[in-house]
């Protein structure tokens, strides 16, 4: 009996793999750095798709627009985009050397107060406080956890949401079958595959959007953003 691509994802493989690599844009992006189209599209891409949100995302009264950026490598996300859009970003990340790192780039956020709390945990060991967030985002990082500890996590990630708070989650993906990938010990997942687990997890994806202007050679790019279907 063939495997399932997601049984294979191994953690410790990952971080001992992100662990290697090195703590610039570059390295977090695979090759992909400020001398490609790579970083500024993705900014771009996700901006507009927020914009398109607008109406949806709307703070409950007297709730401050808090963020969490997961999977957040150095704070890219968090730099480029989240604060842009939020009052505060907390950042999840168990990769030592891109947390590090990640204080470095964002020291002037926490002077500004716009920076909250660093993580230092993994996906599978976060656990938000109830009610805290407006929005969670989470790129390029749920590769690294098999389906049902995805479906654990987005449960989680469901009591850490504010009323009207929204999930969105923007990854690759593959076509035909999900495929493990054993250089970094993760899954790139079929569109119909996570439309699947959102389901599963009792979520309503709310809207989609095909990240544009990426290299060809990468990935198609998809963001989804969800909310709990008890609440739409």
């Amino acid at each position: 009996m063939t495997e399932k691509p997601d049984s294979q994802i191994d953690y410790q493989e990952a971080i001992s793999y992100w662990t290697g690599v090195p703590a610039t844009v570059d390295g977090v992006l695979g090759g992909y750095g400020p001398e490609t189209p790579v970083p500024a599209m993705d900014i771009h891409g996700s901006m507009s798709f927020l914009r398109k949100l607008k109406s949806r995302m709307v703070p409950a009264p007297g709730m401050p627009r808090y963020s969490v950026d997961i999977g957040a490598g150095i704070g890219r996300v968090t730099k480029d985009l989240l604060v842009k859009v939020s009052d505060k970003v907390d950042l999840v990340e168990p990769v030592k050397p891109f947390v590090d790192k990640a204080r470095m780039e964002l020291a002037h956020l926490a002077d500004e107060g716009k920076l909250g709390a660093i993580y230092e945990v993994g996906m599978q060991d976060w656990t938000p406080d109830q009610g805290k967030y407006w929005l969670i985002w989470c790129q390029w990082c749920v590769g690294h956890l098999p389906d049902e500890e995805f479906l654990r996590f987005l449960d989680r990630c469901v009591r850490g949401l504010q009323p009207n708070g929204t999930i969105i989650i923007k990854e690759n993906n593959t076509i035909g079958e999900d495929d493990f990938d054993p250089q970094d010990s993760s899954v790139t997942r079929t569109d119909d595959k996570f439309r699947a687990l959102f389901a599963q997890a009792g979520m309503k994806l709310i809207a989609t959007d095909r990240q544009k202007g990426l290299p060809a050679e990468l990935y198609p790019v998809r963001m989804y953003a969800l909310k709990p279907a008890q609440s739409t």
